[in-house]
């Protein structure tokens, strides 16, 4: 079957993908009024004004303030809430699906490409960041626009190079100011040059723009790595870990045999199979100094998953067409309709409240149902106050007794709390204390030296009277045991 690649895929070709993106996307956006507490930090930082975001970036989570101060720009303009928060990322995901649509369209055919595009959208990983309010899939709507410009380059569309080449620099530099290990997405593409034997002239631009947009972002690299202890949460690599992305590879290799790719051509293979895999490889690499591997930091290679697959699907219909031609149409309704079927429950499952390790909304009904005149609050961890962000209103009349500066003052995620011995005075003083923190399936072991305290005196000196646990949190009203005679 000829293509003629020189003809501009049709509007159909990225429209339907993308319209097919974002209706997963709105679908359920809202998971019934949830939020966890990574979206809790997003949208507690970018309620700030520029300056206190300025003064957080200091001295945490650098890495993001990029993203902070745009949903700071979107929240001014559209104001705060559930669906501002995640918006940005379901039309995110939409020009990253339209993306691998067109670049398949441009390597394998308008088949491929729609193939592609649609099976982008329902990956589970994508769909978790879809209605996600982090930063990963304007990450990936970045890596799909500078791979789509790449290849529109290495085909010689274009009269003039110059603005593909200034277009792609961009790209690549505002996806490593989302989060720099977008930054992996170079060496995939320095290998689909190799694959294409791509000439001098081609080499000589790539470099140039690839060196440009690295050194934008190099200054936010080694900044970051001065709150390298933000992330020792992550745990270190091992082989169970790996299992998901080799299964991943396995399913694209299957895509790749498919696509029966020729090294020297420009192809789905030369392009998908390097962006599938090296930003995988790269990260574990990573994770052997440092452990940061969360399949979120390199969520966009899926592009080349989606590519693999939509030419696989594409190459088999076509192969089914050229001897049952009734048949084929039939045959790809079914596994379209099997696949649909197989990835339900997991959508469903992470439209769901319980879709996140925890809840910051659903833990403050319990506190304002909970609480007496006089009662204080405690968090443990300190993170955990990110409820009392949210959800003013129900804390409203509670003392939190722990707290010394604020976190807009502090330029802190969650504040800065008291010395030790102060906090152990304010809490011997109260009568009545609430206690904010994870349930024990979740809960980490307690480190601080201030979370320590905090349990040894609740321990020590009070009783357990009430108890709630909901979505990952957990809140525990304590009050005052009575001093024995003499005391």
């Amino acid at each position: 079957m000829s293509l003629d690649r020189a003809s501009r895929p049709s509007p159909l070709v990225w429209s339907i993908p993308m319209l097919w993106t974002y209706a997963l996307g709105l679908w359920g956006l809202s998971r019934q009024g949830s939020m966890w507490r990574d979206e809790a930090v997003t949208w507690h930082v970018a309620q700030r004004s520029t300056a206190e975001i300025g003064h957080m970036l200091e001295n945490i989570d650098v890495v993001h303030g990029c993203y902070y101060l745009l949903m700071h720009a979107v929240f001014e303009v559209f104001g705060p809430g559930i669906t501002t928060l995640r918006l940005p990322s379901v039309l995110a995901m939409g020009v990253a699906a339209a993306c691998v649509a067109l670049i398949g369209s441009r390597l394998a055919g308008p088949s491929a490409g729609i193939a592609g595009g649609m099976v982008f959208g329902l990956i589970p990983a994508v769909q978790f960041q879809l209605q996600e309010g982090r930063p990963y899939a304007l990450v990936a709507a970045g890596a799909g626009i500078s791979t789509l410009l790449l290849v529109v380059v290495l085909q010689g569309r274009v009269r003039t190079a110059h603005w593909a080449w200034a277009a792609y620099a961009g790209a690549v530099a505002l996806s490593g100011l989302l989060n720099w290990l977008s930054l992996m997405v170079l060496p995939a593409h320095l290998a689909t040059l190799v694959w294409t034997r791509a000439g001098r002239g081609v080499w000589t631009r790539w470099t140039a723009a690839a060196a440009a947009a690295t050194a934008c972002v190099l200054p936010l690299v080694l900044f970051s790595q001065r709150q390298a202890a933000q992330v020792d949460w992550i745990p270190r690599l091992s082989w169970p870990s790996l299992t998901g992305p080799a299964l991943l590879f396995a399913i694209g290799g299957v895509g790749a045999l498919l696509d029966r790719s020729r090294e020297g051509r420009l192809s789905v293979t030369a392009v998908g199979l390097p962006l599938l895999v090296l930003p995988q490889i790269g990260l574990a690499g990573l994770s052997l100094m440092q452990p940061v591997f969360l399949d979120r930091y390199v969520i966009y290679s899926l592009l080349g998953l989606a590519l693999l697959i939509g030419t696989g699907i594409a190459s088999t219909t076509r192969a089914v067409r050229s001897r049952w031609p009734r048949a084929s149409w039939w045959i790809l309704a079914a596994v379209a309709v099997v696949a649909v079927a197989a990835l339900l429950p997991p959508a469903l499952a992470q439209r769901s409240p319980a879709s996140r390790v925890d809840d910051v909304v659903a833990v403050a009904s319990d506190v304002r149902r909970m609480k007496e005149p006089g009662s204080a609050v405690l968090f443990i961890p300190s993170g955990r106050r990110d409820s009392l962000f949210f959800s003013p209103d129900d804390f409203a009349g509670l003392r939190d007794i722990a707290l010394e500066q604020s976190p807009e003052s502090s330029g802190t995620l969650s504040g800065i709390e008291a010395e030790p011995d102060r906090i152990r005075a304010a809490m011997l003083d109260q009568r009545r204390i609430l206690v904010v923190t994870d349930t024990p399936q979740i809960a980490r072991r307690i480190v601080g030296l201030r979370d320590r305290m905090k349990a040894a005196v609740l321990e020590s000196h009070f009783t357990a009277v009430a108890d709630e646990q909901v979505r990952g949190r957990r809140v525990t009203v304590y009050e005052r045991r009575a001093s024995p005679p003499g005391a």
